[in-house]
């Protein structure tokens, strides 16, 4: 909404009845805040300023303005807070949290697509289509933009944390939001630029040299000077120090991982009595208790040896061969169940730490590590599918800039739909073992790659 920069129609003060009305506004599309809050927010006597504006797409914004810094935007009859706002309530929305690289992405304009959220330990908020929501970084719980979800919390985690999951209104960055307090001189008892900088030269702090007429540069500063060396930082506001606080990225720590099995429509007769039909999926031990049970309900365990079932329709449609049909009469338990998993289709469940259970179907690709060759023989490392193990390829491209000292770049997999390609100069593949199994504790079965590393003594 935001990422460029607005054309700005009309700048005019609230009267003390529009107060009052944007006052039950809020108050109507954020029941969550209190009186008090409210009067905070929209205060009685304090400047408060209605900006009326077109942003780059021709959208009509009201945003408003108090003490400097916008508070709330009104976009189609509908309002919203800023992260100015959201900095002082925190707690006002319910927040998705992403990797610090991507706020740069949202700023320039991008959407938050579902493969770049981070699983708290807590699990993801409950939110609804079109549920307006903040959006935090990894290590602080200050909002940096606000978006509307495009699903339900259940409907991302259905679709294995895909596609596109908020559509994104405004963020810190953008040209909306200010970088900073700046120091107002009106409001100083100074009230003119000229007044503070000739009482700065009375006092010997700056030395000021007029170049031309209303043109004064500032040519010197006594940095040793008491007024600047005993100068204190005064105490951040609340608002700075939720900023500040929790900079501590948490701990990674990897899914749990169990394979499955598929039901296809070709064995639909053998599970639908237990309440499977085609597509369900079952774990290994479930496969077995259902073979099992079928067997001895329908008396086809041999009663001379207690090891051989008997082949009966359905056991012979989905089990065995055309050719093995009127040959096979009977198999034992072991090649029985052999057959059974043989013939059902792949699946697999991951489970990331404080999250509902994701199934996928299909083989669980591993971590792929690749080396290739560039201009003037440069070897180049590559890596792929780190989303599938909660890993954000942003955040890893990061991490390995700064261990290896070498450039890294990002750009999407050529033969995978949401998924992203880290490439990183040189053979970097000893660093990324270490990362991946000592650090992050990623089972070795789940790499591919990692036999390429550099043997030592040779060159890289």
């Amino acid at each position: 909404m935001f990422a460029k920069a607005f054309r700005v129609k009309s700048n005019s003060a609230i009267k003390g009845s529009d107060r009052r009305k944007l006052r039950a506004d809020v108050a109507a599309a954020f029941p969550a805040f209190s009186p008090e809050q409210l009067s905070e927010l929209v205060p009685g006597k304090e400047e408060l300023n209605t900006v009326k504006l077109y942003a780059h797409k021709g959208d009509a914004v009201t945003v408003y303005v108090s003490g400097g810094n916008p508070i709330l935007f009104e976009l189609k009859g509908n309002l919203y807070p800023t992260v100015y706002t959201l900095w002082s309530y925190p707690s006002l929305l319910p927040a998705f949290m992403t990797w610090p690289l991507v706020l740069e992405k949202l700023a320039g304009g991008a959407d938050l697509m579902l493969p770049g959220i981070v699983v708290p330990p807590d699990g993801l908020p409950q939110v609804q289509q079109g549920d307006l929501c903040a959006i935090t970084l990894v290590g602080s719980r200050a909002p940096v933009a606000i978006g509307v979800a495009t699903m339900s919390t259940a409907e991302m985690l259905a679709s294995g944390l895909k596609g596109r999951g908020f559509t994104v209104l405004h963020t810190y960055l953008d040209h909306l939001c200010p970088e900073g307090q700046q120091l107002d001189i009106k409001k100083s008892s100074y009230k003119k630029l000229s007044k503070f900088l000739h009482h700065m030269m009375k006092q010997q702090i700056v030395q000021v040299k007029e170049l031309s007429k209303g043109v004064e540069s500032i040519i010197a500063v006594d940095w040793k000077h008491p007024s600047i060396t005993s100068f204190i930082v005064p105490e951040p506001s609340s608002a700075a120090q939720i900023v500040q606080e929790d900079t501590k990225e948490k701990p990674y720590h990897p899914p749990e991982i169990e394979f499955l099995y598929c039901v296809p429509a070709n064995m639909t007769a053998l599970f639908q009595q237990y309440g499977h039909k085609k597509g369900s999926t079952l774990s290994g031990s479930e496969v077995r208790t259902i073979i099992i049970d079928y067997a001895k309900e329908n008396n086809l365990v041999d009663a001379d040896n207690k090891n051989l079932v008997k082949m009966d329709p359905i056991l012979c449609d989905c089990l065995l061969d055309k050719d093995e049909q009127h040959t096979v009469l009977k198999l034992p338990w072991d090649k029985l169940l052999t057959r059974c998993l043989d013939r059902l289709k792949p699946a697999y469940q991951v489970t990331f730490p404080g999250q509902e259970p994701i199934v996928k179907k299909g083989n669980l690709s591993p971590i792929d590590i690749t080396l290739a060759k560039r201009t003037y023989n440069k070897k180049v490392t590559m890596i792929r599918n780190l989303e599938a193990y909660g890993l954000d390829p942003y955040s890893m491209a990061a991490t390995l800039q700064q261990r290896c000292q070498a450039s890294v770049t990002i750009t999407p997999a050529s033969d995978a739909k949401d998924t992203m390609q880290v490439q990183i100069q040189g053979n970097q593949i000893n660093h990324l073992s270490r990362l991946l199994l000592e650090e992050y504790h990623i089972p070795r079965k789940y790499i591919r790659g990692l036999e390429k590393a550099p043997k030592p003594g040779k060159k890289k």
